[in-house]
């Protein structure tokens, strides 16, 4: 499990272990909080197709399937 502070997340560049159509190397462009002001979501965004993901910050956390850094 990765250590990760949720509010340094914007701009952090993140590989998946298993990716899918060629998309491997991510970028956070943004973070979606709740009425509270607290993290919940973030969007990648895949460098090669500029698709967009939303998923949870803490999925990040998993390292069966996400890695720091571009690799």
């Amino acid at each position: 499990m990765h250590q990760i502070n949720p509010t340094k997340l914007l701009l952090s560049k993140w590989t998946s272990t298993s990716p899918k159509q060629r998309e491997k190397h991510f970028i956070v462009i943004k973070l979606i909080r709740d009425e509270q002001n607290t993290i919940v979501n973030c969007i990648l965004e895949a460098a090669i197709t500029k698709k967009q993901y939303t998923i949870r910050w803490q999925d990040l956390k998993s390292t069966e399937n996400w890695q720091q850094g571009w690799k």
